[in-house]
């Protein structure tokens, strides 16, 4: 029976080995010929010398230089409009100087911008280092080079997904409903391959990143997201490790980074259907998540949670009668450390998501998620201590961490007083994500990823719709440009402040990408757990996935020490 299953796995993994392989080579086919075709639209810059410009040179409130010219004629101030386009125009004519200085401004905008935005795109990347010290160190000896790999090909293997289909996917009509204005705008990206208009669900240019997705701003975006996305892809090592196959984990990195984050992150970030509900259906501001506390963080967190459900608990981590047996960490100064390093690179992540350095709010997302991440560790260091009667150096990082999450969406639209309550709240949050896990659900979560990044990105999704006061946001997602519940220049709202629709827009917005991270991950998962376990071997799991599954050993002179 077995070699059966064996032999049937072998055929369907070479077909299916076969499939992706064709389909690869006709995208890159397609992707390549789009230079060829004939395309009246936007041309892309990969050169960089016609990005920014006049038109994306404004004042300090965000006015710009240029007058638009008016389109609609059947608006009441057409005339007005029009006038003042064509006055406008003369003016420019007799001042050519002035719109040379004009377009040498808007130039510099955008060029400090992209510096900003790819230096925090670095800090970015850099959590790697503190994912992989954090995961290691909270597991077991015998598996840190299993945790090590298994980071690191998160990196590599999921970067390749996003780049061949995972940006488009994502980003191919975010100049429909969502252009990064500070980088310039990307015009090339300008269609939907599901839906259209305000109802897009998945973005259909810049495959491979060639044709419309060559170009200077978009590559700009790219790096910056592209971090992003392997965020989530960091998330799942920690619920996932000690007993997972390499093969398997790797399934796991594509399907992310072609797939589940992609899609899931057009509806937000990409121009997509759920940051247009504000317009369509008269939810607030449409969905907001600043930077990704659910589009990064919940997919990361409720995924990992499938998976661990799959995959099922650590040998011995249930003793008769269900009893809990703890596995303590194997090296607290990695998991400090690899902490403070995530605490470091959350300097990019938050303030960076402004994707501007001319967005002058990044002092305040700095400062609101640093007191978010210290509430968050005061608060389940002392809880830890108020319930075993001892502080846990563990959980007080997870504690931190769980703070960072948390206002990771709000970030921007909330004062330092609620980014305290919101950190203090995700830090009991989290202590009581791990015991339920632990205890109820029993699902073993070697890192309390789970608790850390889906139960705490979640609730900070909802705390935008709670806690924001309307003092940043004007104009988002297309929604109230001049003025919003009868304010002029109101941003996001939250319930605290008089928005009721915009904390139902986030509790549903929220739910559904944790629905959709569990479900679709749960699904995919499953069905090839059923073909051929993903999980190694009971007798590998005994001796550790170091030298099995990686041929070395995280401490070799262990095994020295033993031999002796």
């Amino acid at each position: 029976m077995t070699r059966r299953v064996d032999r049937r796995f072998c055929r369907l993994s070479f077909v299916s080995a076969r499939t992706v392989f064709l389909l690869v080579v006709a995208g890159l086919f397609a992707a390549l010929s789009l230079p060829l075709v004939a395309d009246d639209g936007p041309k892309p810059d990969p050169s960089g010398t016609a990005t920014g410009d006049r038109t994306t040179a404004v004042d300090a409130a965000g006015n710009p230089f240029m007058v638009p010219e008016p389109t609609d004629k059947a608006a009441p101030d057409y005339a007005k409009n029009k006038k003042d386009f064509d006055d406008y125009q003369a003016q420019a004519a007799k001042e050519p100087l002035a719109v040379k200085l004009a377009d040498d401004v808007g130039h510099i905008r955008v060029a400090t911008n992209f510096a900003w935005t790819l230096n925090t795109g670095y800090l970015v990347l850099f959590m790697q280092a503190g994912f992989a010290l954090l995961t290691c160190g909270l597991v077991r000896k015998k598996n840190a080079a299993h945790l090590m790999m298994l980071n690191f090909a998160a990196y590599v293997f999921a970067f390749l997904a996003y780049y061949a289909v995972g940006y488009a996917f994502q980003f191919g009509a975010v100049a429909i409903n969502a252009a990064p204005t500070n980088l310039g705008g990307i015009p090339t990206l300008n269609r939907f391959l599901v839906g259209s208009g305000q109802w897009g669900f998945v973005g259909g240019k810049g495959f491979f990143l060639v044709g419309p997705a060559y170009d200077s701003a978009s590559n700009c975006l790219t790096l910056f997201e592209v971090v992003f996305m392997e965020t989530a892809g960091y998330i799942i090592v920690g619920a996932v490790c000690e007993r997972i196959t390499f093969w398997g984990f790797l399934l796991c990195e594509l399907f992310i980074g072609a797939i589940l984050y992609p899609i899931s992150g057009c509806w937000t970030w990409g121009g997509g259907w759920l940051s247009q509900v504000g317009s369509t259906l008269n939810l607030g501001h449409g969905y907001v998540d600043f930077a990704g506390s659910t589009v990064v963080h919940a997919v990361g967190g409720f995924c990992a949670m499938a998976l661990a459900i799959i995959l099922g608990p650590r040998l011995g981590k249930y003793g008769p009668g269900g009893k809990i047996r703890t596995f303590p960490a194997h090296n607290i100064v990695y998991v400090v450390t690899g902490t403070f390093i995530l605490l470091f690179g959350w300097m990019g992540f938050n303030p960076g998501s402004t994707l501007g350095a001319t967005d002058l709010r990044i002092s305040v997302v700095a400062v609101n998620t640093n007191l978010a991440a210290v509430g968050g560790s005061a608060a389940a260091m002392l809880l830890w201590y108020f319930l075993f009667g001892k502080p846990d150096i563990t959980m007080a990082c997870n504690g931190m961490l769980a703070g960072l999450v948390a206002i990771t969406a709000p970030c921007a639209f909330v004062s330092p007083t609620s980014a305290v309550f919101i950190g203090v709240l995700a830090g009991c949050l989290v202590c009581g994500g791990v015991l339920f896990n632990d205890r109820f659900l029993k699902i073993d979560d070697p890192c309390g990823a789970i608790s850390v990044h889906g139960y705490c990105g979640w609730f900070g999704a909802v705390c935008v719709g709670i806690f924001a006061d309307g003092t940043y946001g004007s104009g988002w997602n297309g929604v109230g440009a001049t003025s919003y519940l009868g304010r002029a220049g109101q941003g996001v709202t939250g319930l605290f402040h008089g928005d009721t629709r915009q904390f139902w827009c986030q509790l549903m917005g929220a739910t559904l990408y944790a629905a959709w991270a569990f479900g679709a991950t749960y699904f995919v998962f499953w069905c090839v757990d059923k073909v051929k376990s993903m999980r190694v071997a009971p007798e590998v799991e005994e001796e550790g996935l170091d030298v099995p599954e990686f041929g070395m050993s995280g401490y070799p002179e262990d095994a020295v020490a033993g031999a002796r």
